[in-house]
């Protein structure tokens, strides 16, 4: 499985930004996806995961309420929409696949696309 993030950019506090993943796997519906993040000095942190059915949704306590994630099964793309965005949510995001279920642990997800940088001004 391929995938293939975009959507980051520069952005001022308080404002928006849509990320989307396209995936390149043929059965896209039986893979999982998660957002994750990583600030500069952090580590890797959990943000949101959708499953292959989109009936079950995660997200970190930090962008409960203002982030959401959705999933297109007809364009093999997962979105993470990101609305009041702190300054605190600048970070490079990657998203990630798995078949089965959802994870909260990047250590349970095999399929990384490269990360879209977010960077929120004060």
């Amino acid at each position: 499985v391929q995938l293939q993030a975009c959507g980051g950019g520069l952005v001022q506090a308080g404002g928006f930004l849509r990320l989307s993943c396209a995936a390149s796997a043929r059965t896209f519906s039986t893979y999982s996806m998660g957002w994750f993040r990583q600030a500069p000095g952090k580590e890797r942190e959990f943000v949101s995961a959708i499953s292959g059915n989109g009936r079950v949704s995660n997200y970190a306590e930090s962008v409960r309420g203002r982030f959401t994630i959705s999933r297109d099964d007809a364009k093999n793309t997962v979105i993470l929409q990101m609305n009041s965005l702190k300054p605190e949510d600048t970070a490079a995001y990657y998203c990630a696949a798995r078949e089965g279920g959802t994870r909260l642990s990047s250590y349970e997800y095999g399929y990384w696309g490269q990360g879209t940088l977010v960077t929120v001004s004060s």
